[in-house]
């Protein structure tokens, strides 16, 4: 186990983000983009889009080519700089770390984290943030926070391998666990920190926010990849989260 360790980012590198610049939805990732657009359709309404933890842009673009005018915002300067080299037309801004104060309330219909909470190291930055993206969303906006499921680290997969971390075999809550993206030329392995279902239920519930529906994208089997876990069991977990719905007041007659 890595606990005690200080919580090293990453993808604040520029070695990787040139390697992350060029990954697309391959494999395993092409799972976690898969659902999105469907689930946009059914919970988001058009409009403002905010995608915290952008890095080099790739589901901020993503975004925009489902038509929503979109910001992005990292805490990672590198990965910003090859975002707008890749996309000059693009927004792009660096935030500080649960800080999202450049923003006013309600400014977004939709907010998206895609990734980004697999390297938030405490539950309390977790909820810091979570409660920032609720007071930036409108009051019937939501909240799309695509993560690793944390079935994803004791398996390998078509685009990661996880088995050779021994400390990624029995991980508590707020441990580290590596994984090494076999899909880009960085091999070095990413260190991410381990959450569980009731962790971001819980973070989610501090934060004032409710889930509206979570999924487990599977693989069919009839994607043009080499799949070897992702029929069985889900790599991601993708939760709708919006503002409590506040019931209207009755009044007497």
């Amino acid at each position: 186990r890595m606990m005690g360790m200080a919580f090293i980012n990453s993808y604040q590198d520029m070695k990787r983000a040139e390697a992350y610049a060029k990954l697309e939805y391959p494999g395993t990732y092409y799972l976690a983009y898969r659902d999105l657009p469907e689930l946009i359709g059914e919970y988001a309404k058009q409009g403002r889009a905010l995608d915290v933890g952008c890095g080099t842009g790739r589901s901020t673009r993503f975004l925009r080519d489902l038509g929503f005018p979109v910001i992005g915002v990292d805490i990672a300067e590198s990965m910003l700089q090859k975002a707008r080299q890749i996309d000059p037309v693009g927004d792009y801004r660096l935030t500080a770390e649960g800080d999202l104060g450049q923003f006013h309330d309600g400014m977004f219909e939709l907010v998206s984290s895609i990734f980004t909470f697999d390297n938030i190291p405490t539950k309390e930055a977790m909820m810091r943030l979570s409660r920032e993206m609720g007071r930036v969303l409108t009051s019937d906006g939501v909240i799309l926070n695509l993560t690793s499921a944390p079935e994803l680290y004791g398996r390998d997969w078509a685009s990661f391998l996880t088995t050779p971390f021994p400390e990624n075999r029995r991980p508590q809550s707020g441990d580290r666990v590596r994984v090494i993206v076999t899909d880009v030329d960085d091999s070095r392995p990413v260190e991410d920190v381990f959450w569980t279902r009731e962790d971001y239920s819980e973070v989610f519930g501090e934060a004032g926010l409710e889930v509206v529906t979570v999924r487990s994208p599977l693989a069919t089997g009839r994607e043009p990849f080499e799949w070897t876990n992702e029929i069985k069991v889900a790599p991601w977990m993708i939760y709708v989260v919006r503002k409590p719905k506040v019931a209207p007041s009755s009044t007497e007659a």
